[in-house]
């Protein structure tokens, strides 16, 4: 299990080619490669192309395809939706609504919106305005936008929902108890693995259960410290090929 940002990509957004190589050298051996991130499935379309994936876990785990079969969904309750639209209306805090095939605000332009996707490569001009595209569809995680210290307003009164920090601006909202380790939990029951069998490789907050569930958790060497201690194995930064050389480290690659 592959997280993408700060694992995949390097600090420019950019595939290094020792990470192609190694995730070509694995499936080669007969191994499942797949790619656990934050984005949804319609932002890891290339990277997915261009390293011949076909089974992911997205939305933090709220959404697992395998092989190109949905095997596993679990999108935000409505009303609790409703709730955190409501409160961040009264605050003044943007929200950006993620369903399976699209991504739509509660505001029109934001600068903070703008930046913080930018820094993913996102192109913002596709994310239209629709305040209540949460009644219309399944959302499976949510953007909050509001700085560290008005987190406790919302953690305090929503405390059915999952709040994790990947930005200076923004926040990732789930579904209680939601994370990547949930979806892998339906990826390798699904698969027939034991959660001893699997290795994952993540860099950031949202990695942190993730790393902590399977057997083998390999921290980047970009990581926080907070989410090198959750790791079994610690590798060399994503610019250093830290891939192929924590995959080596673990066996899996000689």
């Amino acid at each position: 299990m592959f997280d993408i940002d700060g694992t995949l990509l390097d600090h420019d957004k950019k595939l290094p080619i020792s990470a192609k190589e190694a995730i070509r050298s694995l499936k080669e051996a007969g191994h499942e490669v797949a790619i656990a991130t934050g984005r949804a499935p319609y932002f890891i379309k290339d990277i997915r192309e261009e390293l011949e994936i076909d089974s992911f876990v997205c939305f933090n785990g709220q959404y697992v395809e395998i092989e190109n079969e949905i095997i596993y969904k679990n999108p935000i309750d409505k009303e609790l939706l409703m709730h955190l639209s409501d409160y961040s209306i009264t605050n003044a805090h943007p929200l950006v609504y993620m369903g399976d095939e699209f991504m739509k605000s509660n505001i029109g332009y934001h600068s903070e919106i703008e930046e913080s996707l930018t820094s993913l490569n996102i192109d913002t001009a596709q994310i239209e305005m629709n305040a209540n595209y949460y009644n219309d569809t399944e959302i499976y995680q949510t953007l909050l936008y509001c700085k560290e210290h008005e987190e406790s307003f919302y953690r305090n009164n929503l405390g059915n929902l999952n709040f994790i920090r990947w930005h200076e601006y923004s926040m990732d909202v789930l579904p209680l108890g939601g994370s990547k380790a949930k979806g892998i939990e339906k990826f390798i029951e699904k698969k027939g693995f034991r959660k001893e069998q699997v290795y994952a490789f993540g860099d950031n907050l949202n990695d942190i259960e993730m790393l902590q569930y399977v057997g083998h958790g390999v921290a980047m060497g970009n990581a926080p410290e907070i989410v090198k201690n959750a790791a079994r194995y610690i590798t060399k930064d994503v610019s250093e090929d830290g891939i192929a050389h924590g995959l080596e480290m673990v066996g899996l690659l000689s």
